[in-house]
């Protein structure tokens, strides 16, 4: 292979492109922010089927906001340390960011890292449960995690306010974004069986575990913006793995590690690191086919968010500072309903016996799958169809792509892909909550596992992760990528190194 050739192959295989925007007429902008949504103690955990309360504090939860403005056209991205966002405390954040500074809802993205141990917030929409039974209301109160009308309140204020601030805080800024790679602390969590099913979480040295029965997405998608001085103004990052981390009461989960790091290793320790979550429905830190035993849950936490942190900071150091070009700004939206499955009748009268007989008759996971069920029973009465939306939000060459779920990673990789921008970075639980949407085969005779099972939580029809995939793709493929500069080629080639043109000399 050529020199020219090598280096060509080199750049492209970092994956990453440079702004300079100090030649265009069009003036690019940039603004970040950040607000404090820590919960209190004693408020709920969430990221169970049950009742739990925070106990003790570890890091703080955040909202981190990254505005973008071409001139033409302004975008925000809102990455909210909680375990997902509903879709109306999204419709009502988006229209009144609308009114303090005037983004488009439809350019505006909200993005939850599924952190499992932030604030309180239920699953349920108003209406809901307004004409359930007694039981039903009894069982979303008493053994549900329900949203804390008080938290709800500060979420909405600081998101709010944290875009606005952001939007205030814009300035002339250059953009660069890159691909790192990190495949050492994400794993598929479900494993081909023996008996031809796949399980989630069959456990560490099970004889009856074949391999992993899906894929990981090593990608660790980074952006840097810094202003015209050189000074670097925030990043984004996304990456795909469940924040299961749990370093032991209020956390933001690994992401706080990995904000640590980057903030560390830049020796900015203000530094805004906006995190959007890739499509994790189906991957964890837990590999089910590790040979060691699992590190401890602040161990864990460093370890996680340490390496994503520590990859997002290497490719920020591998942007080569190029020739200028546009940095264009687009969005799609697409808002539509999708169809649950469906309990039998049957199903449902047996939840309620299990129910009614209690835990220690039915047994804890019997009886808190058939809660489920009879909840999920009540939501079809008030909402027996979903909204559901999915956006792609272009900065440049690259389009991140939304979906409302803890979407399987399998789609996310179909829809990079699908699409033509040369970064395409998927972010799931991202304006509105759907649940676990596993893929096809997973619903299928060969399937099975945790995420599959009917619960209020997880009840889409089989199609509805395809539909979400092939949707993102035809909404980013709609936009026109931003042109990805190279730096200029080397020199004509005049003559070798003198030094080294030579053959071995043994005397």
């Amino acid at each position: 292979m050529k020199y020219k050739e090598i280096i060509l192959t080199f750049i492209l295989t970092l994956s990453l492109v440079v702004y300079d925007v100090s030649a265009q007429t069009t003036v690019f902008k940039a603004g970040f922010a950040e607000r404090d949504i820590t919960p209190d103690i004693g408020m709920e955990s969430p990221g169970n089927y049950g009742k739990a309360h925070h106990k003790t504090f570890h890091d703080p939860c955040k909202v981190r906001v990254a505005v973008f403005d071409d001139g033409l056209k302004r975008t925000a991205l809102v990455g909210v340390d909680l375990l997902f966002v509903t879709r109306h405390l999204v419709q009502e954040v988006r229209a009144e960011i609308q009114k303090r500074c005037g983004i488009d809802p439809a350019s505006v993205m909200i993005g939850a890292s599924h952190s499992h141990s932030s604030g309180p917030i239920g699953m349920g929409e108003p209406g809901d449960f307004d004409k359930a039974s007694p039981l039903v209301k009894d069982l979303v109160n008493n053994h549900s995690i329900v949203s804390d009308p008080g938290y709800t309140q500060l979420l909405k204020k600081q998101i709010v306010d944290a875009v606005v601030i952001a939007y205030n805080n814009r300035t002339d800024a250059k953009l660069a974004v890159g691909n790192g790679h990190e495949d050492k602390v994400s794993f598929n969590r479900r494993l081909r069986m023996k008996n031809g099913m796949s399980y989630s979480h069959p456990g560490a040295g099970n004889p009856d575990i074949i391999d992993y029965a899906g894929p990981i997405d090593p990608q660790v998608g980074t952006v840097g913006v810094w202003d015209l001085k050189g000074n670097l103004l925030g990043t984004v990052v996304n990456f795909s793995c469940h924040a299961t981390t749990n370093p032991g009461g209020i956390s933001a989960n690994w992401i706080g590690a990995m904000e640590k790091t980057i903030r560390g290793a830049t020796g900015n320790a203000a530094l805004p690191v906006v995190f959007m979550q890739g499509a994790c429905g189906d991957i964890t830190q837990v590999d089910n086919l590790t040979k060691f035993q699992n590190p401890g849950a602040e161990e864990w936490w460093d370890i996680v968010g340490g390496r994503v942190g520590a990859e997002a900071y290497k490719t920020l150091l591998l942007i080569r500072r190029g020739a200028g070009s546009e940095i264009p700004l687009d969005s799609r939206q697409r808002v539509w309903t999708v169809k649950r499955r469906i309990p039998t009748a049957e199903k449902v009268q047996k939840a309620f016996e299990l129910v009614k007989a209690g835990p220690e008759k039915s047994g804890t996971t019997e009886w808190t799958f058939a809660k489920e069920i009879l909840v999920l029973d009540a939501i079809i009465k008030a909402r027996p169809l979903v909204e559901v939306e999915v956006q792609a939000i272009q900065v440049g060459p690259m389009v991140f792509v939304s979906n409302p779920a803890e979407y399987f990673v399998q789609y996310g990789l179909d829809i990079k892909a699908g699409s033509k921008f040369p970064f395409t970075f998927v972010v799931e639980l991202a304006n509105g909550i759907t649940g676990y949407v596993p893929t096809e085969e997973a619903l299928g005779p060969n399937g099975g596992g945790y995420e599959t099972r009917l619960t209020s939580y997880s009840n889409l029809e089989v199609s509805a992760g395809r539909q979400f995939a092939n949707t993102g793709i035809e909404l980013a493929n709609q936009m026109v990528p931003g042109k990805v500069p190279l730096p200029p080629p080397p020199p004509p080639f005049k003559a070798p190194w003198a030094y080294g043109n030579l053959p071995p000399e043994l005397k």
